[in-house]
C-alpha cells in the first residue's frame, strides 16, 4: 500500500490547464463560508512539510502555491478571517469557524516573496490549477509529528514516484530567487 501524503496527491497528480483563468477557494464551513477569488493560475505549487502551513486532517503535507497578491480578493465573509500568528513572516489568514487557512501574505516589502500570496488550491472545486512541482521542507514532517525518522526514506521515495522532487528547503529555482534578491539588496548584483 502506498504511503498517504495528502488527499490531492495520493491518487496521482493531475496536470493543470495551460490557460486556466482562475477560480474560487472556499473554507470548510457549511454556512457562511469564506470565499476567495483568484484571478489566473498559481505558480510554484508544491507539497510542503513545514509546521506552519494548514494541512487537512491526517495529511503529512500541505499543498500550497503562490499567486500575485493583486490577483487575490476575499469575496465573502472576510470578517471571519484572523491572522494565525502575527509574528510569523507569512501572515496566514484562517477562518475562525473551521480553521482552514485561506491565504498567507508577506507584508515585509524587503522579503524576496513580497507581493505573492500563498494559497491552497485544494480548497477550490475549479479544475485546471497548476500541478504540484516539488516537495519542500520534507524533513519538517518529523517536527510536526507527521512521520518518524525511520519512515523518511519511504516518504521521499513516494514523493519521487509522484514526480515531486523532495527538498529540505525550497526548490533550487526558488532558492536562486531568494539569493538573487538578497545579493541585489547587498549590492553584490546590479538591481
Amino acid at each position: 500500500m502506498a504511503i498517504s501524503l495528502h488527499p490531492s496527491l495520493d491518487n496521482g497528480i493531475k496536470p493543470g490547464a495551460k490557460d486556466f483563468a482562475g477560480g474560487t477557494l472556499t473554507c470548510n464551513c457549511s454556512s457562511q463560508p469564506v470565499t476567495v477569488a483568484l484571478k489566473g493560475n498559481v505558480a510554484f505549487n508544491h507539497a510542503c512539510g513545514c509546521t506552519k502551513c494548514w494541512k487537512p486532517e491526517g495529511a503529512k503535507f500541505s499543498v500550497v502555491a503562490v499567486i500575485s497578491r493583486d490577483n487575490l480578493k476575499v469575496t465573502a465573509n472576510e470578517n471571519k478571517l484572523k491572522i494565525v500568528d502575527p509574528s510569523a513572516v507569512i501572515q496566514r489568514y484562517a477562518c475562525t469557524g473551521c480553521g482552514v487557512h485561506l491565504y498567507g501574505r508577506i507584508e515585509n516589502k524587503n522579503h524576496p516573496f513580497h507581493g505573492l500570496d500563498f494559497v491552497h488550491v485544494e480548497l477550490s472545486k475549479d479544475q485546471g490549477w497548476a500541478a504540484p512541482e516539488f516537495a519542500a521542507f520534507v524533513s519538517s514532517i518529523i517536527e510536526g509529528g507527521g512521520a518518524k525518522p525511520e519512515e523518511m526514506k519511504a516518504i521521499r521515495a513516494r514523493l519521487k514516484d509522484l514526480g515531486l522532487e523532495p527538498y529540505d528547503c525550497l526548490s533550487p529555482t526558488l532558492m536562486d530567487l531568494i539569493a538573487t534578491h538578497t545579493a541585489k539588496q547587498k549590492g553584490v548584483l546590479a538591481a
